[in-house]
């Protein structure tokens, strides 16, 4: 009985011994059948990012002004060539800033700003995907523009056609025959805002182009004219809005220390220079930052991209990073973090019922997109300075969980959301339709006729598709309870706009390929 014992004994153990053996073989198999899945999810998903990248920057091609060079938008021709002729100054080139057919100098700034951003950080993800030159020419094209704007120190022209009378009209921009008056800002009537927005962005454009190009003039002529609208902004303050009533009903400024912030940042990392790094952390840092106070980054409210970029110097600039002021910038941009984490102590309510940030029923993927941008970026910035470690209120959060936040975003925008719809004409992404009614003008009415200022009307009207493709236009996006009104009328969700399409760039281009930031922009 003992003999049979022991050996009913070993065979039980080795039975155990061959099933945890089996068991183990298994969840072997299934954990690494699940990582190459997990893999495979990724490389389909950045592919999915890489193709939302491309189709973006051809939304920028279709807003292009001016006589277009080795155009491909077929229903796309020449356009307002004679804009700044009154006053002497080559304007016609720059973009139309949504689907109508005025420049505003504001947001066409912020707009370049952003792709400038975009190029500097994430560049190298941009060459694999052979999208590094359009977004580049993108950016020159406004460049150009604002570089004109600018032929005195202290005047900037800011916004070309007449606002009221252009949106009495609905023809194609090949085609209009409306005034298109200039309008400028100056020592008697300043705007700070734009001024320093314009700033700003040439001063990132210059280190794109001191990059890209060997020859480094363009890049030191952009320098120049940001540093002399930096100097004109913040002698000679006031809000664009107060000097140029007219504006409120279109890009109406809420402030201007933003924008003086922002254009400070940006001259610090392209010049190096302490004059401007004391001018962030001075006097203007005490009246204009809002210390721990997390706010919604838009082509009206640069703080947070402000917060971030001057973090940057907090985890890579040993001068700067010792400065305690550029640590409240941190400690501020890590605020802006942890407002926007789904699972943070501190996160915002002002999301949709499937995580959507959402702040506005104008133009509402404006927010997220921009911050789906700030959180990957920022997660980029802790991973290569080893920060492994975001506290949001005592919760700890890591550079993925940042990145997370920023696809759920990203997918929502490209059709993982209650519509299923893609909110990017052109592509279906993971949805199964995109908008067909677009808001813009060009877009809604047949390359080949010719309509007048109201003749065109009834293609507004039509019940008909647009005939052409905005493609990469990115829609104003949806309403709180996450519906969507495809109608061409339906000017709050279907119109889009170059300084979302920019962020849009910035977001697909942070999230093409698993790219390290260098610790340097210049």
């Amino acid at each position: 009985m003992g003999r049979t014992r022991k050996s009913c004994c070993c065979i039980f153990l080795v039975i155990l011994v061959i099933a945890a053996l089996i068991a183990g073989g298994i969840a072997y198999a299934v954990s690494k059948s699940k990582k190459n899945s997990d893999a495979s999810a990724n490389i389909a998903d950045e592919r999915k990012y890489a193709e939302a990248l491309k189709v973006s920057l051809q939304f920028l091609h279709i807003q292009k002004a001016g006589k277009l060079v080795n155009n491909k938008i077929s229903w796309r021709g020449n356009s307002a060539l004679k804009d700044g002729s009154e006053v002497d100054v080559d304007l016609s080139k720059g973009l139309y800033d949504a689907g109508d057919h005025v420049k505003f100098g504001f947001p066409m700034a912020f707009t370049a700003t952003i792709l400038a951003w975009t190029i500097l950080e994430y560049g190298e993800s941009m060459k694999k995907v052979d999208q590094y030159k359009p977004a580049t020419d993108s950016l020159k094209w406004i460049t150009d523009y604002l570089v004109n704007a600018h032929p005195k120190d202290n005047m900037l022209y800011v916004q070309v056609g007449d606002a009221d009378a252009d949106h009495k009209c609905w023809d194609r921009p090949e085609t209009m025959s409306d005034k298109r008056p200039v309008v400028q800002i100056n020592k008697t009537s300043p705007g700070s805002d734009v001024a320093a927005e314009t700033a700003a962005a040439l001063a990132a454009a210059s280190l794109v182009f001191k990059k890209s190009s060997d020859d480094t003039s363009y890049s030191e002529e952009l320098l120049k004219h940001s540093k002399q609208l930096l100097s004109f902004a913040d002698k000679y303050r006031g809000l664009y809005s107060a000097s140029l009533p007219k504006v409120k009903k279109y890009y109406n400024s809420t402030g201007y220390g933003d924008e003086l912030l922002w254009a400070g940042a940006w001259l610090y990392h392209a010049t190096g220079e302490k004059t401007y790094l004391n001018f962030v952390t001075g006097k203007a840092a005490d009246d204009y930052a809002n210390w721990d106070e997390p706010t919604w980054f838009s082509w009206d409210n640069k703080l947070p991209g402000a917060q971030v970029l001057l973090a940057r110097s907090s985890f890579f600039d040993e001068e700067a990073g010792g400065n305690s002021v550029i640590g409240n910038y941190k400690q501020t941009a890590e605020a802006v973090m942890c407002n926007v984490l789904p699972n943070s102590p501190k996160t915002t309510s002002s999301r949709t019922d499937s995580g959507l940030i959402w702040v506005s029923e104008w133009n509402s993927l404006q927010q997220p997109v921009a911050h789906a941008f700030l959180a990957t970026l920022y997660g980029d910035y802790m991973k290569k300075s080893n920060n492994k470690k975001l506290d949001c209120d005592g919760e700890t959060f890591s550079p993925d969980d940042l990145r997370d936040f920023a696809i759920s975003q990203a997918n929502y925008v490209l059709g993982k959301n209650p519509e299923k719809m893609s909110y990017l004409v052109g592509m279906d992404g993971f949805g199964d339709k995109f908008p067909q009614f677009v808001h813009h003008r060009g877009a809604s009415i047949p390359a080949d006729e010719k309509p007048s200022c109201s003749e065109g009307f009834k293609w507004l009207e039509s019940d008909e598709p647009n005939p052409n493709e905005a493609t990469g236009a990115l829609v104003g996006g949806p309403y709180l309870n996450e519906t969507y009104v495809d109608a061409r009328d339906n000017v709050k969700q279907g119109e889009p706009t170059t300084y979302s399409c920019a962020l849009a760039i910035a977001l697909f281009s942070s999230l093409t390929t698993t790219h390290e930031v260098d610790k340097s922009l210049s």
